[in-house]
């Protein structure tokens, strides 16, 4: 029941997303700020859904799959000291904004399925795009980046199943029960 949620946050998002693309300056400056608010509200967005549909093993999976992407991400990013292409730092390698991205859509994927991902996959590709389009990465950054944040996820996230039935068995002196309960 609660599932079908999930979508409709995310289509919440990507209406919000165009409302505030559309009070930027300038395109470019447009597509690297888009991508700068998905950084921050993809990842949101996905824990939120976790909390509305009280999927506490969820949630608790998320935060430990970000936590392990940040933790590759930053650690790479400090020792491989690779120039930017448009040379501002020495921290290109790998791309945090798609780690942290397609982590979320991964999630979103591994926990619920697919049909709920699609929308999170393609706002990560977007960001993935914004950060070449603003020369912060190149794509091995972006590849890197997208292979951290889904590999994260594997190893963290199993299917999410909602318990409807439970059955259950009692015996005491020489009386036995069984109780099946379906939960709608």
């Amino acid at each position: 029941m609660y599932k079908s949620k999930i979508p409709q946050l995310v289509f919440i998002f990507f209406i919000l997303f165009v409302i505030t693309c559309n009070k930027l300056p300038a395109q470019n400056t447009v597509i690297e700020r888009s991508g700068d608010i998905i950084l921050i509200a993809l990842p949101v967005t996905t824990l939120a859904s976790t909390f509305l549909i009280d999927d506490t093993k969820g949630s608790w999976q998320f935060v430990k799959s970000l936590v392990l992407t940040e933790a590759l991400t930053y650690g790479l990013k400090l020792s491989v000291n690779k120039p930017r292409p448009d040379a501002s730092n020495n921290h290109s390698f790998p791309s945090g904004h798609t780690s942290t991205t397609f982590q979320s859509a991964s999630f979103l994927h591994m926990r619920y399925g697919f049909k709920y991902s699609i929308p999170a996959y393609a706002l990560a590709g977007f960001t993935a795009f914004s950060r070449i389009d603003a020369k912060k990465h190149d794509s091995w950054d972006i590849l890197v980046g997208a292979i951290i944040g889904i590999g994260s996820s594997y190893l963290f996230t199993t299917e999410y199943q909602k318990q409807h039935m439970e059955l259950s068995f009692n015996s005491k002196d020489d009386n036995y029960s069984l109780g099946f309960i379906y939960k709608f």
